[in-house]
């Protein structure tokens, strides 16, 4: 029997926390990010409600290019507890469906429920008795994809936003998807969408049309996934699906450009700091260490170190990003903004930890 998987996707989420909350924002653009200081803030959008996008905003946008675009929008900075809590309440619902759940982020989770189902009018009725579920006992909305595989699952769920279920099986994926951009296929970004617009590839449906040997010679691998996902030959499983988090990362916009350096090391500190007692709570150990510095103008330089082995200390690490950093001292720019991110991660790692002292003579972490 074919896998019936869904994919959960909570709707524009912070947004819909906050006009849950706030009933009087209901209807109104709701901006939820840094400080837009009447058009000269810095920082980005974190989300947006569907108001607001009306507008042309969206995530990951410069905070003063939405204020431009949206003046009259309700801008409120983020409040991650609140979130934090009405997400563990959908996620708690969610895993009473199935024992094969894996949570993606905040706001979105996977279910295996073809133990529960014979047949995916089954699983639709499952997923319409999710959605009624939050929107009465969380007051939020959610968006769930039906489908056969992870990866169609996915593009489902964003096929109707908002508080939809689409229901697609790989024979409807060319009728449903067609004209989706190339985007919702997991694994192509925005970057990575222009090297297939240019070879005349930017729909579902272009993919649909063409062999898999054609998309192996023009984009080799990543080709060949992407015909794969939409022809619904992903035969990846929920178990472990997205178990190990990528990477940690934060960073820090300066509220204005500076070349104060004091000012920036001590910001790096302080996030090298922060992300090792995020690293430390969750017991994750990494391998790559990632400095970004953007500078005034917007240009944006990374840096990375990879070692040999497992670790995760403080000190050493920031003695590699110090080591990284020393490329930009005779940069004759204003830093916008700093930032740092672990990568290469295992979590849970049951080896015995070793000193540095095959290293560098101190106590590290450092897992052999």
């Amino acid at each position: 029997m074919n896998q019936i998987i869904l994919h959960c996707d909570l709707d524009c989420f912070f947004a819909a926390v906050e006009a849950r909350d706030n009933p009087k924002y209901k209807g109104f653009p709701i901006i939820i990010g840094a400080d837009p200081k009447r058009g000269n803030g810095r920082g980005v959008v974190s989300t947006c409600s569907y108001e607001a996008r009306s507008f042309g905003v969206h995530s990951a946008m410069p905070i003063s290019q939405a204020y431009r675009l949206c003046p009259q929008g309700i801008f409120l900075r983020p409040k991650y507890f609140k979130y934090r809590s009405a997400s563990n309440q959908v996620m708690t619902i969610l895993k009473e469906y199935s024992e094969k759940f894996q949570q993606f982020g905040i706001d979105e989770a996977y279910l295996d429920i073809s133990e529960t189902c014979k047949d995916f009018t089954d699983g639709k009725f499952i997923a319409d008795n999710i959605r009624e579920r939050i929107r009465k006992e969380i007051r939020l909305t959610i968006s769930i994809g039906v489908a056969p595989t992870i990866s169609l699952a996915k593009i489902a769920s964003d096929h109707k936003k908002p508080d939809a279920t689409t229901v697609v099986l790989p024979s409807q994926v060319c009728d449903l998807f067609k004209n989706e951009d190339i985007t919702r296929i997991p694994g192509i970004g925005k970057k990575t969408k222009f090297s297939y617009y240019r070879k005349g590839i930017k729909t579902i449906g272009d993919i649909y049309a063409i062999s898999l040997e054609k998309m192996e010679l023009l984009f080799g691998k990543n080709g060949k996934w992407a015909w794969n996902v939409v022809h619904g030959n992903d035969l990846r499983e929920i178990n472990g699906f997205y178990e190990k988090r990528k990477s940690i990362s934060k960073e820090r916009t300066f509220h204005v450009d500076t070349n104060n350096i004091t000012l920036v090391l001590q910001e790096i500190e302080n996030l090298n700091e922060k992300i090792h007692k995020k690293l430390h709570r969750n017991n994750y150990f990494y391998k790559t260490i990632t400095l970004k510095i953007r500078f005034e103008g917007f240009i944006t330089y990374t840096r990375s170190k990879t070692i040999s082995s497992l670790m995760r200390n403080a000190n050493y690490a920031m003695k590699i990003i110090l080591n990284l950093f020393q490329e930009f001292y005779n940069f004759n720019k204003k830093v916008r903004l700093i930032g740092i991110k672990f990568s290469n991660l295992e979590k849970n790692v049951k080896k015995k930890q070793i000193s540095l002292l095959n290293y560098l003579n101190q106590e590290s972490g450092v897992i052999k």
